[in-house]
């Protein structure tokens, strides 16, 4: 076996003695051994003498201004609010369903239904919170809250289900049992703990379209086979429609209770944004219209309270990056081309290959006609670009599943035409930014090698509200 020869780094550290002689010697010269192991002289940095990621972190540090008057997680989503204005009604009639599981008493089944953002999900939450609260009595056992909208397997969501109620981690439900022994195990579990479950199944729509209602029905036959513990199912959905898919058995036991959440109006979106406000900014920090300014673009995206609050969350971000001591309608715009930019980028990332593609001869297309495409036009150009990259073009029927599939995104508004005798077909329109989506499309992995080359400097419009140009 060879020996690596010592470096010179190596002999120094070997001989401790003659380095330190070299040292303590006045007026010594120092040995080579002293320059390897003195520490470089950093070279000159443009624009300053201290360029480390620790000194652009204390300058980050030291600029930001105190806009806010405690945690910002007060505009975020997951925060659950004392108040909610304008859902007094919907949080009494969920109150009133569930309020027997109080006393002891099996309440009704529930389903909640409304768009993105109507407060559904934060008015289980409160209501979770105030009857955990005054549960003298210990009634409730449990209240399981799942979301179906990651959790979207008949396995999955069994296990989540059963994991919660073990107490120990040798009761856990581990991965690769039989679908029935996860079952098994889950009833056995919640049996032991004795008393009502109140299961909260939040976007139960997607779990139906991905898994089917099997699982459901499994869910709702729980109390035919328990003997000390109840269970009542409260659904979230956003698809009013929902349970028109389901197998009639299985509506006949869920449609027990309905509530409709409807969408927030540009006021009512104000009053909120103004009670979180109060909440999270100093007082005078808001400048007229900034509230204002995120109801109404939350208004027209069908009121989402979400949205609204996340556009008030990151346009004081953008004012603490320009160092403002104000937040003012122009941070919003700003926050809201973030936005969309951001969501942009994440449907094209997560796009199917031939769907990405197919989203980049649409784009080209629209480039050149700046007006609607018919599908033929972006089958061809499709079937082209995919040639180039030594793939099999889908078939025609296929690409219009992807079509629909774009329009669903929000990505292409694709509205069907009659030609006469050459039959009906698809004009299809950007229902994005084509400055913000061309890019975002050509810098994936699997569009690039098609891509056309960029020219370095080029300008795109940037600003949705404002356009201004900003260099690539």
């Amino acid at each position: 076996m060879s020996t690596v020869p010592p470096t010179p780094l190596d002999r120094s550290a070997e001989a401790p003695d003659r380095f330190e002689a070299s040292r303590s010697a006045p007026g010594a010269t120092p040995s080579v051994d002293e320059h390897l192991l003195a520490p470089p002289a950093s070279p000159p940095t443009p624009g300053g003498p201290d360029r480390t990621s620790s000194a652009f972190f204390d300058s980050v540090l030291s600029a930001r201004t105190d806009l806010f008057r405690g945690s910002r997680e007060v505009l975020r989503e997951s925060y659950v609010p004392s108040r909610l204005p304008h859902r007094e009604e919907q949080l009494r009639a969920v109150a009133e369903v569930l309020a027997p599981a109080l006393e002891g008493h099996l309440p009704s089944n529930l389903l909640l239904y409304g768009k993105i953002g109507t407060g559904k999900t934060a008015v289980v939450a409160q209501v979770r919170q105030e009857m955990m609260k005054r549960d003298d009595r210990h009634a409730i056992s449990a209240f399981v809250y799942v979301n179906c909208g990651t959790i979207d397997t008949p396995y999955s969501l069994l296990q989540t289900i059963a994991n919660h109620f073990a107490a120990r981690d040798d009761e856990r439900v581990p991965t690769g049992w039989a679908l029935d022994r996860v079952e098994a195990a889950m009833r056995r579990l919640m049996d032991a703990r004795k008393g009502t479950v109140i299961l909260v199944l939040d976007e139960i729509d997607r779990l139906v379209d991905r898994s089917g209602d099997g699982v459901l029905y499994s869910l709702s036959q729980l109390n035919t086979q328990l003997e000390a513990t109840r269970v009542a199912l409260l659904g979230i959905s956003n698809d009013l429609k929902f349970t028109n898919r389901l197998d009639a058995r299985i509506r006949s036991r869920l449609n027990e209770e309905k509530i409709l959440f409807p969408p927030y109006d540009a006021l009512q979106l104000q009053d909120i944004l103004r009670d979180r406000a109060q909440a999270a900014f100093r007082d005078g920090v808001l400048e007229p219209g900034v509230v204002e300014r995120c109801a109404a673009y939350a208004a027209l995206e069908n009121g989402d309270a979400r949205r609204a609050l996340a556009l008030l969350r990151l346009a004081a971000e953008m004012a603490e990056r320009d160092r403002a001591k104000r937040i003012t309608p122009d941070h919003v715009v700003k926050a809201k081309n973030r936005l969309e930019q951001d969501i942009i980028l994440e449907c094209c990332r997560t796009l199917p290959s031939h769907c990405k593609v197919l989203l980049y001869a649409i784009l080209l297309a629209y480039e050149k006609r700046r007006s609607s495409v018919l599908t033929g036009e972006v089958y061809d150009s499709y079937a082209s670009l995919v040639r180039r990259l030594g793939l099999q073009p889908l078939h025609p029927r296929s690409i219009s599943n992807h079509i629909s599939e774009l329009e669903s995104l929000g990505l292409v508004r694709a509205t069907i035409v009659s030609k006469g005798r050459g039959g009906r077909t698809r004009e299809i329109t950007l229902d994005v930014p084509l400055s913000e989506t061309l890019p975002a499309i050509e810098d994936d992995p699997v569009v690039r090698p098609i891509a056309r080359p960029r020219v370095r400097g080029q300008t795109l419009l940037t600003n949705f509200d404002s356009p201004v140009r900003s260099t690539l």
